[in-house]
């Protein structure tokens, strides 16, 4: 009988919080937050989208970059071989 009398007044509660006008405020609120929620979902995806366009181009400078070292190397031997052909 007593769970019985819990059951009941747990349901008189769930009851008087949903259709109390606290209710009604918690449940615009909540729809307020999903609405927030879906936009800041959507500001994620194009920063990540962002980050990765971003990434992608770093990753190609630092290939051009190491190219652009490795040439720069080899020039300057070359540069060296010359300079020691010339003076012979």
């Amino acid at each position: 009988m007593l769970a019985v009398t819990y059951l009941m007044i747990g349901f008189a509660l769930a009851y008087w919080v949903l259709h109390d006008d606290d209710g009604e405020t918690v449940r615009q609120r909540l729809r307020q937050m999903t609405t927030e929620n879906i936009e800041l979902q959507k500001k994620l995806i194009a920063s990540q989208r962002e980050l990765q366009v971003e990434l992608a181009t770093s990753n190609n400078l630092a290939k051009t970059l190491t190219a652009q070292q490795d040439e720069n190397i080899k020039l300057k031997e070359e540069l060296v071989f010359y300079k020691n052909m010339t003076k012979r």
